[in-house]
């Protein structure tokens, strides 16, 4: 057996544990054993001596402890099936049966804390999974994990994804790993009918962003016979989405050549090549040329990646998502439809809407806010932490 450590908490320390929280800080401890290891179980107390949760340590890190069970649980094999089977059956309830019957199938089956699993990320991608083990409580137990992960979903194709920078802030190594069938490590899904070939391998996170998956179909209802711009595209599947409702236009826009060169291709795969066209440019530059030139759209997409990497840069954050914005409201005709979006969840969701309404403001436009949407359900969020609540979405309507 394992030996599991106790640590006991300081005076007070229990409180957002007991509310959900799943984090142990290093300046919320009293006290720790000076044996233990990064991965180690342990048995977390209050100052008094209760027991509180089973979680794994990190001593390396500034995140301590994180909570797997609120009783004393064995962290074995069984564990793992049991925890990925629970939510496997989750993304069964709340996504579409056809969706998740059919072999392109694709969506998130762990997010982290959001399943009770701090530190794993497991993907789906058809027959093939993609697997992130992002601390070392989790890579510790990969064998573990992945003979879970391959009893409960049975895949072709396992890839490790264990290249985030996290993992070296856990004292872990950032590394590629083809667990199980052959390279290149590709699989080819279905996206609200639009088919796209995912790598693996080198694609974004573990090969595709999957929390704007449900948003993608506010655009059922803006597109048809709009001219729509698509700002930091990736693979242009907002684009490609718009395309496929009835644009008359969509121009897609990246700084990534690679990225620009699939989504050209994404839309030759899925006919929409006559109706879109790819950039590769800096958004910031290239808002500002359009401003100048006095171009306008009907709908315009801004859905960056996160400029907030610490709270120390929030203000300069702050600016470059007031910039996007007042530019792209510029933009748009009288009575059009803005998109934007921010996945830095250190930019809090008043402070989202504020800055938006700061832009409204600057170019002297009246802005109703129509839907406020975040992450997919497949994303869940641990109410007791807002830590896991990242993706803000809203569709605002410029008048």
């Amino acid at each position: 057996m394992e030996p599991i450590h106790r640590i006991r908490l300081l005076s007070g320390k229990e409180t957002k544990l007991l509310a959900g929280h799943l984090w142990v800080y290093r300046n919320e401890v009293a006290d720790w054993p000076k044996e233990v290891e990064p991965g180690d179980l342990a048995d977390i107390h209050d100052a008094r001596g209760k027991f509180l949760a089973r979680g794994y340590l990190n001593p390396r890190s500034m995140i301590m402890g994180r909570l797997l069970a609120r009783e004393r649980t064995p962290i074995d094999q069984d564990f793992f099936i049991t925890r990925i089977n629970e939510a496997h059956a989750l993304r069964e309830l709340l996504l579409a049966t056809e969706r998740l019957s059919h072999q392109e199938a694709t969506y998130r089956v762990i997010h982290s804390e959001g399943d009770g699993l701090p530190g794993l990320i497991v993907d789906r991608y058809g027959d093939s999974v993609a697997l992130q083990m992002l601390t070392a409580g989790m890579e510790r137990r990969r064998d573990v994990i992945v003979n879970a992960v391959e009893k409960v979903l049975q895949p072709r194709l396992v890839v490790a994804r264990n290249d985030s920078p996290m993992r070296e802030r856990e004292g872990l190594t950032r590394e590629r790993i083809l667990i199980r069938g052959d390279l290149p490590a590709e699989s080819m899904v279905t996206i609200n009918g639009l088919r796209v070939p995912v790598d693996l391998w080198e694609g974004q996170k573990t090969g595709l962003f999957l929390d704007q998956v449900g948003n993608y179909n506010l655009l059922e209802r803006l597109s048809p016979g709009a001219h729509v711009l698509d700002c930091f595209c990736y693979l242009g599947l907002w684009a490609l989405h718009a395309a496929r409702y009835g644009a008359a236009g969509v121009i897609g826009i990246d700084q990534s050549s690679r990225a620009i060169e699939r989504a050209t291709t994404l839309a030759q795969l899925n006919g929409y090549a006559q109706v879109t066209r790819f950039q590769v440019a800096n958004v910031f530059d290239d808002l500002r040329g359009r401003d100048r030139r006095r171009e306008a759209f009907d709908l315009i997409i801004l859905d960056p990646p996160a400029f907030v990497k610490s709270r120390t840069h929030l203000a300069e954050a702050i600016r470059g998502y007031k910039e996007i914005n007042l530019r792209a409201m510029r933009l748009l005709r009288p009575g059009g439809f803005l998109i934007t979006c921010s996945c830095s969840h250190h930019l809090t969701t008043q402070q989202f809407r504020q800055l938006l309404w700061e832009a409204a403001a600057d170019v002297r436009r009246p802005v109703r806010l129509l839907e406020q949407r975040g992450q997919n359900s497949d994303h869940p969020i641990v109410l007791g932490m807002p830590e896991t609540e990242y993706l803000k979405c809203f569709l605002l309507h410029v008048l």
